[in-house]
């Protein structure tokens, strides 16, 4: 499925935290990426049609607002930074609770077949009797995602769906992820801080600052020394390793920098 975003404008209150922004993804990992406060998540949140900004977000040229709720429900699915804990339950129930679009008074056999097979592709089948009060912070959270791909969506909004994985967790993740994409034909937009997960797995990098977009395209593209430094206000080296990965090292902030010639 296709995402298109024109002219995107968002503010909380009188503060603008959007302002113009436009992209395209489809059929592929795009990574948006920025510093603290750049607009990632509000941006998320707008495509996830919890917020009502100015301009348009189009599913396959279909305006979001145009959409009957049950359609862009089943289309898309979005994991939030911080996803609701709902302690009472077990493991297995939240992750059930993924296919509530597809529920109906008898949890069908296909329901139950896709949460088995998530839950094991993700390593987590031996959680599915523990209630999530009892998880680790990175275990919720791999139940967040979890539930977030059972539901099977065209499109995959993910708010740094790495937050609390240990580096392990996190390869395996985007791999799993990348695989998942390719072979479902998934296009997955996610918010990242780390640039070198950005460089090893997606496709296609937004770059965004204050509220816009500063630069856009393929990794070895987007991940220069004077993007690092501009963006992000520290200096850093740049290689390519033996796949042609971008490899991002840095090295103090700018500000440091100057002081010391």
């Amino acid at each position: 499925m296709k995402l298109e975003v024109f002219d995107l404008s968002y503010s909380y209150s009188t503060t603008p935290v959007l302002k113009g922004i436009s992209l395209t993804a489809e059929k592929m990992v795009t990574a948006i990426i920025g510093p603290n406060g750049a607009g990632k998540s509000t941006l998320l949140t707008c495509i996830a049609g919890l917020l009502r900004p100015e301009g348009k977000i189009l599913l396959n040229g279909t305006d979001i607002r145009k959409m009957d709720r049950d359609d862009f429900s089943k289309a898309l699915s979005y994991l939030p930074q911080d996803a609701p804990s709902r302690a009472v339950l077990t493991v297995f129930e939240a992750v059930l609770l993924g296919r509530l679009h597809s529920l109906k008074w008898r949890v069908g056999e296909e329901d139950l077949g896709i949460v088995y097979r998530v839950m094991g592709e993700l390593g987590i089948e031996e959680l599915a009797s523990r209630t999530l009060n009892e998880l680790s912070g990175g275990q919720r959270q791999m139940v967040s995602i979890a539930q977030a791909l059972v539901k099977e969506p065209e499109i995959l909004l993910m708010d740094e769906p790495t937050n609390s994985l240990d580096l392990q967790r996190q390869l395996e993740l985007f791999e799993l992820i990348r695989e998942i994409s390719a072979d479902k034909q998934i296009t997955l937009v996610t918010a990242l801080h780390d640039l070198n997960l950005a460089a090893r797995y997606a496709d296609h990098i937004v770059v965004m600052k204050e509220g816009e977009v500063v630069s856009s395209g393929s990794p070895n593209k987007v991940l220069t020394c004077e993007m690092i430094e501009s963006v992000y206000g520290v200096h850093a080296r740049v290689s390519v390793d033996e796949e042609g990965i971008p490899e991002i090292l840095p090295v103090c902030s700018a500000g440091r920098r100057k002081n010391h010639k």
